[in-house]
């Protein structure tokens, strides 16, 4: 499964701001996220691992779960060029309305149905 897949479903999301803060056990994932069960926590888990999400090490008879570096890195590729169109489509919103502020009331380019012009521009 791929990075875009994994975080998709939202239990994942939940899983991986979890293991922002630091990290956890399988079962301290699951108590933080009472709505999942433990199984569903294990299989959210092993589609994360298997996406290069996280990663997991074993201390004694505990699986410990960590963000693995790097992880997000082809969704944050992704989204950096969605940012920057966005930054342009804003500057140029803002641009067309500053121009418009410029603008004449809008009384200036007003007709009448007949095409004539308004009283107030004649």
């Amino acid at each position: 499964m791929d990075v875009f897949a994994a975080v998709a479903e939202p239990s994942r999301r939940a899983l991986l701001d979890r293991l922002a803060e630091g990290e956890r056990t399988a079962g301290e994932l699951g108590a933080g996220l009472p709505g999942l069960t433990q199984p569903a926590v294990s299989r959210h888990l092993r589609v994360l691992r298997d996406a290069g999400l996280v990663d997991v090490r074993a201390e004694a008879q505990r699986r410990i779960y960590a963000l693995r570096p790097g992880g997000l890195d082809a969704l944050d590729a992704w989204l950096s060029r969605h940012r920057r169109s966005w930054a342009e489509h804003l500057d140029a919103l803002e641009r067309h309305l500053d121009a418009g502020a410029a603008a004449p009331p809008e009384t200036a380019g007003r007709r009448t149905p007949g095409g004539e012009r308004t009283k107030e521009q004649a």
